[in-house]
């Protein structure tokens, strides 16, 4: 008879979480779960929609003549995205980024007004960013040296719903080639009894 193992404390729940971002450069924080020092900048509330880490990948695939399977694949285009909704739209951070324009943009004047306009030629906007994901005494945090926002959805203002900037975040290789850190804490897969 077959053995079938299963166990529930090695899957992933997103049960909370946070967003994080910083100017690029700045380094990926020491400790998961402590709040990470200036000049890193919450983003606030996200949706419950959470966070999506997505993958876009094409490849081109070889057959041989006379095969009708290929017998190699290239991968031609690798990229990582990260999507989420936030909430606190009046949060500097998150006008910031979804303006693209530097926090002291967003600064009110003596009556508590804050005046900005918005380019026609926006300019390239990289910043790092920092995700963590909990589950129980678990969690998954991604660290993304520089990323982008380069989707954004429209935003609706309406009275039973609530307002939020929908992004798609694209990352870039760093120096090292790399796209995205990954700091986990998860439970030691037990050994299979049948080994």
């Amino acid at each position: 008879m077959v053995l079938i193992t299963r166990a529930a404390d090695l899957t992933m729940v997103g049960a909370n979480g946070g967003g994080w971002v910083a100017p690029t450069g700045t380094a990926a924080p020491d400790s998961p779960l402590t709040q990470p020092p200036s000049p890193w900048s919450a983003l606030g509330a996200i949706s419950d929609d959470g966070l999506v880490n997505g993958w876009d990948e094409e490849s081109q695939q070889f057959t041989p003549w006379g095969l009708t399977s290929p017998f190699r694949t290239q991968i031609t285009q690798s990229v990582r995205t990260f999507g989420l909704t936030v909430w606190e739209t009046s949060r500097r951070s998150v006008m910031s980024l979804h303006y693209r324009l530097d926090s002291t943009e967003f600064e009110p004047d003596g009556q508590g007004i804050t005046k900005f306009a918005e380019t026609a030629s926006p300019t390239p906007d990289r910043r790092a960013f920092w995700f963590l994901v909990i589950d129980g005494d678990n969690y998954r945090g991604f660290y993304v040296p520089e990323g982008e926002i380069n989707e954004r959805s429209d935003v609706t203002y309406k009275q039973d719903e609530m307002s939020g900037f929908e992004w798609t975040i694209t990352t870039y290789p760093d120096d090292a080639g790399n796209t995205v850190y990954h700091v986990d804490k998860i439970p030691v897969t037990p050994t299979d009894p049948m080994s």
